[in-house]
């Protein structure tokens, strides 16, 4: 579900050349010029590496590790923009835009502490500039500090009343604290400053939803999705009001909207799972409530209202499992207890039943007696409700399901290939002080028949091309010039061709003939490896590291009769290929990725960590690590390796940075 962020950034046109800027190098401009044009245009993959690049000419340059950093915050890298940030701050301790953008950083991570540290300092530094007193209300807002954010948009807006972001921060303080009056006075003033703006209709919408007011709500979100056809929030509101005006099949509709946009977003289907069992739709109701508990296990109502529809289907014991676990996440749940008590009673347990029955008067009674120590557990006030739509920010609404409206989609994530030596011209454009040189290698690269070159993805071959270099090899071989290296080339042209079977034949005649050459042992480990890939996905059966969206990361295998697969032929080559090539980084890259397959995730992250200490610029080593410290819950770790493997040019880390690294505000 598409959110708004807060904070109002205004397009950054940097920074003023003093005159030694003026002085530098033509090139060190020119690359600085590149580099903020690629930002201006959005183009921050780009921008990044123009950035890298102006480092390496001069790794003093705090302007470039600001630029980078702001690069890889547009693209949701904060930890990475954060250690770019504290880079040209230690380079240039006063420079506040480095201070200001560190503390939105601080901000994104949930660290408001650090946060207002660095605002005070920017502030300290400019006390003039304005900008840092809205983002400083922006984090005292997150903080809950509303007070302390009102006043600071209070001054914000008495210098640039023209901001309609700052009017809807404002507003939303006056909310919190309770001042309808003013929150609808700041959002009518955002709406007249910025028509075209949906946010403010839907802040607009929310109050008067709260004053009951549902015509006027209405009206509101209508003509934000009008401005926003596929603004998925506005639905989701929209379908609260539609409810509370009982207009069940339009609430229906609208949260049918939001499910096409975020299929698995939990609040949508826990508010589903209520009008589908309101008008009758059990088995539909059931599904939902099942995915909304797969989301979020820990969801005390989706098991409270999921027994209520069991009973309606008369599934007792079903329903009885489920209160038996509402008991268990909330033991002062007292409604949960009287309905337990009757569902034991239609299964004949009397006795237990009776006992339910006294524990929930006694939760009851205690709760009456405690109505003003708000520390008490609400779950015990038997006047309440538990079966109404959830808002947003409604109280059940945050404390499960995080204040946000979780979004859940079980997504692949692959590692990285193997490496391993192919026919085919290189695309090796990397800078000759990163790319990586290893003597044993070139030589065997350049005594070869037919060009080959290191490659992790195949390379685009014109098949005749190919065809032609495999009539070359055969005649050699025919010829009786039977080296270990044309055998190794045939398999090479054969894995090509997806000759699987023939080029492991050709690859073991190779290691016969030559069991010292470390190239040919790596070559046949990576197509042992994508033997067992290409015969686990004919069959279905394809072992994934999957990652979801509420931060779990498993290894999951997709199954039609589950098979195990063996690696182990495909590690020893590699364990061989390592003592013949200790110092050969992509050995143990490959290793990595096979260990990972095998499951075993400490050898794994021991190999690829020993291919970056041997080729520091080794990309794939750090994306693939930081694949799996997520997925052992070592989200910092994971999530800095993730940002360097996208400073290094992997285009894919940037998504997983997003789905996995980022804590929406």
């Amino acid at each position: 579900m598409a959110k708004r962020s807060c904070f109002y950034i205004p397009l950054l046109i940097l920074i003023i050349f003093t005159a030694g800027r003026a002085q530098a190098q033509y090139d060190k401009q020119q690359f600085f010029y590149r580099g903020q044009h690629l930002l201006f245009e959005g183009r921050y993959q780009q921008a990044i590496e123009n950035f890298n690049k102006l480092i390496q000419l001069d790794p003093n340059l705090h302007e470039a590790y600001f630029f980078r950093g702001i690069g890889k915050y547009n693209l949701g890298d904060f930890l990475g923009a954060k250690a770019d940030f504290d880079k040209a701050i230690g380079i240039h301790p006063i420079f506040t835009l480095a201070y200001h953008y560190r503390a939105i950083t601080h901000s994104r991570l949930g660290d408001y502490e650090k946060a207002l540290h660095d605002l005070r300092e920017a502030i300290d530094l400019r006390p003039g500039y304005n900008g840092l007193y809205f983002s400083r209300g922006v984090t005292y807002l997150l903080s809950q500090q509303f007070k302390l954010a009102e006043e600071d948009f209070n001054r914000f807006i008495r210098h640039e009343p023209r901001v309609s972001e700052a009017y809807l921060n404002r507003g939303a303080c006056y909310l919190y604290l309770k001042d309808t009056v003013k929150a609808l006075h700041d959002y009518e003033t955002a709406i007249l400053l910025n028509k075209f703006d949906p946010e403010g209709y839907i802040r607009r919408a929310r109050v008067y939803a709260m004053q009951e007011d549902y015509s006027s709500a209405l009206e509101d979100l209508d003509q934000a999705l009008s401005l926003a056809p596929d603004n998925s929030f506005a639905y989701f509101n929209r379908a609260l009001i539609r409810y509370n005006s009982n207009d069940l099949s339009g609430a229906l509709s609208d949260l049918e909207q939001v499910l096409t946009d975020d299929p698995g977003n939990a609040l949508t289907l826990y508010n589903r799972a209520l009008i589908r069992t309101q008008i009758g739709d059990y088995n539909n109701a059931l599904e939902d409530y099942d995915r909304v508990i797969s989301i979020n296990p820990g969801n005390v109502l989706a098991y409270y209202n999921r027994a209520a529809l069991f009973i309606q289907m008369e599934r007792y014991k079903d329903a009885l499992r489920d209160y038996d676990k509402a008991i268990e996440l909330y033991p002062d749940f007292a409604n949960a207890y009287m309905n337990r008590s009757y569902v034991k009673n239609r299964m004949g347990l009397f006795a237990s039943a009776e006992l339910d029955y006294n524990v929930a008067q006694n939760k009851v009674n205690e709760y009456k007696m405690r109505l003003g120590d708000t520390t008490y557990s609400a779950f015990a006030d038997t006047t309440q409700r538990f079966d109404r739509l959830l808002a947003l920010d409604a109280e059940f609404a945050k404390k499960d399901f995080n204040n946000e409206l979780l979004q859940y989609r079980d997504v692949d994530i692959r590692l990285k290939p193997l490496y391993k030596l192919l026919a085919g011209p290189t695309d090796n454009v990397m800078a000759l002080e990163r790319r990586y040189y290893y003597e044993d290698l070139e030589k065997f690269m350049l005594g070869q028949s037919i060009p080959v070159h290191l490659f992790s993805n195949e390379p685009e071959v014109d098949p005749d091309q190919l065809n032609f270099q495999k009539e070359q090899v055969e005649s050699l071989i025919r010829g009786g010039d039977g080296t270990a290296d044309l055998y190794f080339l045939r398999g090479i042209l054969d894995f090509q061709s997806k000759l699987f079977n023939a080029s492991l034949a050709s690859y073991n005649e190779a290691v016969g003939r030559d069991p010292g050459n470390v190239f040919y042992y790596i070559n046949r480990a990576a197509l042992q490896s994508e033997m067992i890939d290409f015969i686990s996905s004919m069959e279905n059966n394809v072992q994934i590291l999957t990652l979801d969206e509420a931060g779990t990361a498993r290894t999951r295998v997709q199954e039609q009769g589950r098979r195990e697969y063996d690696y182990s032929g495909a590690i020893e080559d590699l364990e061989k290929a390592a003592s013949l090539a200790p110092d050969f980084a992509y050995v143990y890259y490959n290793l990595g990725n096979l260990y990972c397959l095998s499951g075993d995730f400490p050898r794994s992250i021991t190999n690829y960590s020993r291919s970056i200490e041997l080729y520091p610029y080794l990309a794939e080593a750090y994306y693939n690590r930081g694949l799996i410290q997520i997925y052992l819950k070592d989200k910092e770790k994971g999530c800095m390796d993730i940002s360097t493997a996208g400073e290094l040019g992997i285009k894919d880390a940037y998504s997983v940075i997003k789905k996995f690294c980022v804590t929406e505000q």
